[in-house]
């Protein structure tokens, strides 16, 4: 009977893909490699941001505005689209309004101010709102359905404020600052993408001030900045 070939001692799949992943850590950032380390040489190579520092107190809406390239805008006081998709819904492939095709989906980044507000406008998509940074924003909404609501989209989640607020398309809306530091960052998502000349549609005050009576204060005020 011949002899079996010598095997070699097999590594566990666990041990592997674990060795595999720290080296795969090490060639990828080496700066990880050392992050538990004492030794003062070591510590002196690791990247000198902390990205767990928060944003100064001292940021101005100015340099928010450079840092991410927002352009003054008609609707959302300064913003910057940072995505729209390459893929299409064909003509046809949505119901009407958008029957003659729209992208699949869009983003972009928003900051409002005291002088530059949300105005009074809808969209006929449905978008999402994302709070980022700085002071939170009063959001009144008028609904197809006749009712409308005040909300806040702001960091104070315990206090009620929103992270995330849905707006379904063609309800129109606006938005003020309120707070110190006089400038909201934000985002929205909308989907279907949105095209701007045929999607946006700015609001007439005292048109839906008589449609919505009950807000009809509020509309008149808005986008007024809010005394504190």
């Amino acid at each position: 009977m011949s002899e079996r070939p010598h095997r070699r001692p097999l590594i566990g799949r666990r041990n592997f893909l674990k060795r595999a992943t720290l080296a795969g850590a090490v060639t990828l950032a080496p700066s990880l490699a050392h992050a538990g380390s004492t030794d003062p040489a070591e510590d002196a190579q690791l990247p000198l941001v902390n990205p767990a520092k928060p944003i100064p107190e001292t940021v101005t809406a100015g340099e928010i505005k450079a840092l991410l390239k927002l352009e003054p805008n008609a609707t959302y006081g300064f913003l910057r689209e940072t995505y729209k998709s390459d893929l299409a819904i064909a003509p046809g492939g949505l119901p009407a309004p958008f029957e003659d095709g729209r992208p699949l989906g869009s983003a972009l980044y928003f900051m409002v101010t005291p002088a530059a507000p949300v105005k009074l406008h809808r969209i006929r998509c449905d978008q999402l709102y994302h709070y980022y940074l700085g002071d939170p924003i009063e959001v009144l909404l008028l609904r197809e359905n006749g009712d409308s609501e005040l909300v806040v989209v702001g960091p104070n989640i315990v206090g009620g404020h929103l992270l995330q607020l849905f707006i379904p398309g063609n309800t129109f809306h606006t938005a003020r600052i309120t707070g110190k530091r006089h400038w909201f960052l934000g985002g929205s998502t909308e989907w279907p993408g949105v095209v701007v000349s045929e999607d946006v549609e700015l609001g007439d005050v005292e048109a839906l001030a008589a449609k919505y009576p009950e807000a009809a204060a509020d509309i008149r005020k808005f986008p007024e900045p809010q005394e504190k």
